[in-house]
């Protein structure tokens, strides 16, 4: 709601100086005309179209004002509520960042947005049938070939960061709720260990999406102690460089959260 509210309220602005190059504005005007479309939904559609194109090719980069509503709707010959449907799709693709009072702007891409862009699909993929299992399943695969690659790869800082994570997470084995944000930070180092950009974007996704479950889980002492204790075996292994004790040790970890799933949930 806070972002339709934005998007209706972000144009109509002064343009700020110097945003607004004589280069872009020419271009403009040379593409200056009447969109084919005469149905609101598919010229919102081909104007987003436009624009997405326009900042792939680089003709507006980060940091680029969208030109003002009264501009667009001059230059397309397009409606104001056109205007507004592309830009929210626009915002919602990540492509631009809207607030009120301000010109849309187009946003560094990153990898933890292009995620973000496709969480209302995956919600809707996990309330069918299988769907939390089927993409349990995939954490397990990637996680199984991280710890892998932390047996044989892990540098010493990796190291020293897993130990620290560890012993956060014995600390707060009594605070549940302070366990699982150790719990979180503890797996998310071997995220790290790649030095791969889109790996620890992958694992935000993956507790943010898994998050409506695992948010209503009882959160008992025991339980944290046997998932510390997994923890444990899995640090060791990488500690001794132990690649198929390291998989091993996560696979039996990760069939015990899921065990522990299923009795709260039944099947997902």
């Amino acid at each position: 709601m806070q972002l339709a509210i934005c998007v209706q309220t972000c144009f109509g602005m002064t343009k700020r100086p110097g945003t607004h190059s004589n280069t872009r504005r020419l271009s403009m005007k040379k593409s200056r005309e009447t969109l084919s479309s005469t149905a609101a939904g598919r010229a919102a559609d081909d104007l987003f179209r436009r624009f997405a194109g326009m900042i792939n090719n680089g003709t507006l980069k980060v940091g680029d004002p969208l030109p003002p509503e009264r501009e667009i709707v001059e230059t397309y010959g397009v409606s104001r509520t056109v205007v507004r449907e592309a830009v929210l799709a626009l915002a919602n693709k990540g492509l631009v960042a809207a607030r009120p009072r301000f010109r849309p702007v187009v946003r560094m891409p990153s990898y933890d947005t292009a995620f973000e862009t496709v969480n209302d699909v995956v919600a809707q993929l996990l309330i069918q049938p299988g769907g939390v299992r089927n993409l349990f399943d995939t954490r397990i695969m990637v996680e199984a070939a991280l710890v892998r690659q932390a047996a044989l790869e892990a540098r010493k800082d990796d190291i020293a960061a897993m130990k620290a994570a560890l012993a956060a997470n014995k600390a707060a084995i009594k605070d549940s709720i302070k366990f699982y944000e150790t719990d979180v930070a503890f797996h998310a180092v071997f995220y790290a260990v790649p030095r791969n950009p889109v790996l620890p974007a992958v694992q935000k996704a993956y507790m943010a999406w898994l998050a409506p479950q695992w948010s209503r889980m009882p959160r008992l002492p025991d339980r944290n102690r046997t998932n510390y204790q997994s923890h444990k075996t899995i640090y060791e292994a990488v500690l001794e460089r132990d690649p198929d004790a390291a998989e091993a040790a996560l696979r039996t970890h990760m069939a015990n959260a899921w065990a522990q799933v299923r009795q709260t949930f039944g099947d997902l």
